[in-house]
Order: structure tokens, then sequence, then C-alpha cells
């Protein structure tokens, strides 16, 4: 190799997999403005007693940081069965670093070279970008207009492509809806491979909206994946984690990379699931925000997709008129400090339940514009 004073070059002058080619990296702006609403971050710090005691662990930690941790996180996992409930124990829970690498060891695993994933868009980027990463072909249905999902479709999807992992995203990111049980049942039902539903926003489910867990008894191809990034306000602390057949969890061990858990992040999860109360004694709070941003955009005129999640996904437009553009709403917001969502639907923008004070901020801001 020879080298030359060409200058800098990009990435797409390196040879990378022709099948990365035209991709562009995951990713939301993160810009210092005063109110952050784009990212469905929880908006409340960790509680004080929190922090004493992870500091604490950590030190505990840092103790003992020239040994390699626990490769398989036995008393993490413990603890997030305990969490969870329906009967699960350690043995059938799984973690990671955040939501992101347990899908990808899932795609590892049961995906790859030669084989299929099936998601049903608009969902969760990230389903798709690691399906590709990964070498997975990935196979996009399209959800209904109002962004649900009719069970025989689904059915008729997966009976069609006889896909190897399929993807429901329940909340559905961007869009906040859930997945009713009959779905869920007839999608385990008619997969040839396994089906994974992405619960990462479960804790904010409205009354009476079920868990996929319940479902796991029985269904040794069901895997439900969770995380410690939203309800838990630990987004920077990447834990995220599945409940699965104890056959799930011995597969996943043949592609894990070794002691990819630190010492330190099994220390903070631990300690944050020992404050499991105070943590989610947010939840409330920013489901009430959730449900006055439904409230007043309604009143607005505006279509607002029902959502389980901590953000709602709605339409910039009133009834018979014609949508603003999702663009211009966006940088105006920007201008006013506010940093919303666009998640690439046309006419359409997200925002995350904040605070009492960044909620109304969003919300006088989006009048005036309006």
């Amino acid at each position: 190799m020879t080298h030359t004073e060409a200058g800098p070059i990009s990435w797409r002058d390196l040879p990378i997999r022709d099948d990365l080619r035209g991709l562009s990296p995951y990713g939301a702006p993160q810009l210092d403005v005063p109110v952050l609403l784009n990212t469905n971050e929880n908006p409340y710090p960790p509680p004080p007693e929190l922090i004493a005691d992870l500091g604490t662990a950590v030190a505990a930690a840092a103790a003992g940081a020239n040994r390699y941790p626990d490769r398989d996180a036995v008393e993490l996992r413990k603890d997030l069965a305990s969490y969870l409930g329906h009967g699960l124990t350690g043995s059938q829970l799984w973690a990671a670093n955040g939501s992101n690498e347990v899908i990808q060891q899932i795609l590892q695993c049961f995906g790859g070279a030669g084989r299929s994933a099936l998601g049903f868009e608009p969902s969760y980027t990230m389903h798709r970008l690691i399906s590709l990463a990964t070498g997975t072909r990935w196979i996009a249905e399209r959800r209904d207009a109002d962004f649900g999902l009719d069970p025989d479709a689904a059915v008729a999807a997966i009976e069609h492509h006889r896909p190897d992992v399929v993807f429901l995203t329940s909340p559905n990111n961007p869009t906040g809806t859930a997945a009713q049980r009959e779905l869920v049942e007839a999608i385990v039902d008619a997969a040839p491979g396994m089906v994974v539903i992405d619960e990462a926003y479960a804790e904010f489910f409205r009354p009476g909206t079920p868990s996929a867990l319940r479902l796991l008894p029985g269904r040794p191809r069901l895997i439900v994946t969770r995380t410690m990034s939203k309800a838990f306000a630990m987004a920077g602390a990447r834990v995220g984690y599945l409940a699965a057949d104890p056959a799930v969890i011995d597969a996943l061990l043949l592609v894990r990379l070794p002691y990819h858990l630190s010492v330190f992040t099994q220390a903070v999860a631990r300690t944050a699931l020992a404050h499991v109360d105070a943590l989610l004694g947010t939840v409330d709070a920013v489901k009430a925000q959730r449900d006055r941003i439904v409230a007043e955009l309604t009143a607005m005129g505006l279509h607002v997709v029902p959502s389980d999640a901590n953000f709602v996904c709605f339409a910039l437009a009133r009834d018979g008129a014609e949508r603003a553009d999702e663009k211009a709403v966006w940088r105006a917001l920007l201008d006013r400090g506010v940093l919303v969502r666009d998640v690439g639907l046309p006419g359409m923008l997200r925002v995350t339940a904040g605070t009492p004070e960044e909620t109304g901020a969003f919300l006088n801001a989006l009048k005036e514009i309006l």
C-alpha cells in the first residue's frame, strides 16, 4: 500500500462491504438547547439516594477491576427476573450493553447470511440497521394508515416471506401504538423462526395494555426485550435485557463477546434495581405529561397517534387543512429552544414527554408556530 499526500479520505473510499454503501449512521441531533425532547429519555435524573449508592457500588467494583467481571452477569439476571415477575428466573433473562446489543446478539445467533428478518414499518430503525450489519436480509412490511397492524395481514406477510426472525415493537417507535394480545399471539403462532417483541417503553403502558411477558410459557421461540434507558432514567448506563426460554439464553452464549458487561455496568444496574420504586416513581409523572400533550394537541385540531409510550407522534395539520412542512416546523421549534424529533414521516413529528415546564415550553412554541 502506497501512502499518498492527497489529503483526508472519506470512509466511503475504504473497502467496506458493498451492502453498507449508501447507509447512514443511526443518530439523533445532540444540540445544546434548553428543552431536549427528541430522544425519549426520562426527564428526571436519578434521586440523590441512588446517586450516593451508585458511588459506593462503583467504588467497590473498582477495587476488583483488575479481574474480569462475571461474564454471564448471573446476579444481575436474577435481579432482573425478580423485577419483571411473571414467574421468571435468572436462567430466562439475559443482559447486554443496551437493548441494541441484545438485538445484535439475537441476529448474530438467529439471523446472518442467507437468513432474513421481517419488521412492520414505520418502526424502530435499528432493527433494520442491525439486520443489515449482521448480514441478515431485511424485509419491510407496512403498517396500516393509522400505524396499527391487522393480525391477518401480519400472518399473511409471515407466511409469504417465511422470515427467520420477526420484529414487533410494542409500544411502537416512533408512533407509540401498542400491540394487542391477539396480534402478538397470531405472529408467534405463524412465525417459522424467532419472534422478538421489543417492549422498550413497556413501563409507560396505559392501563389494560398487555405485556408479551405473559405469553412466554410454552413459547420457546418468543423473546421479549426491555431496557433500563427509559423508565429507569438510566440511559447513560447502557443496560438492555431480554426474557425468553432458557434455551434462547444458552444459544446467545455462542455469540456474546467474552465479558461483554463490565463490572461497573453490572454494579450500576444492580444498584438501580435496588431502587426500583424510587426510579419508577417518575413514570406516572411522565405519563401525565404524555396525556397532557395528547389532549392539548387534539384540542388544537391536530391528529395525534394514541400512545402507550413516553412520547407522542402527531400530524402537523388541522382537520381539512394541508399538512405543514415537518422540517420547517422542526426548525421553528428549534429556533425557540425546543428540540423534537423528525422521524421521517411526512407532515409528522415526535415529541418526548418532559417535565411540566418542558412540556409547556413545547406546547407554547407549537401554538406560536401553527
